[in-house]
């Protein structure tokens, strides 16, 4: 966005100060939140919602609604296609 600059500017004010900025990591493609990532490992090993809901002590309506949240994010319409997708995404299974 063009922000390289301000960045520059911002790591030097935050050193005068003696602070320092994190560096920000670069990853391509969808960033699942840890939650979505250990519910879509579960979901590709074949554990079913209920059974992922009880493992983790979720509801399965928040199971279902972080599922529709990778699928979306992996671009997949099945959950047989969830492995692969991890594996493309850099996630193991």
């Amino acid at each position: 966005m063009g922000a390289r600059g301000f960045a520059g500017r911002a790591r030097t004010e935050l050193a005068a100060t003696g602070e320092h900025a994190m560096g920000r990591t670069h990853q391509n493609g969808p960033q699942l939140t840890p939650q979505e990532t250990q519910i879509a490992r579960l979901a590709a090993a074949g554990t079913t919602n209920r059974d992922i809901a009880t493992q983790l002590f979720l509801s399965t309506a928040t199971v279902d609604y972080h599922l529709r949240k990778v699928y979306r994010k992996l671009d997949v319409t099945r959950r047989v296609s969830l492995p692969r997708a991890l594996l493309d995404a850099g996630l193991e299974v």
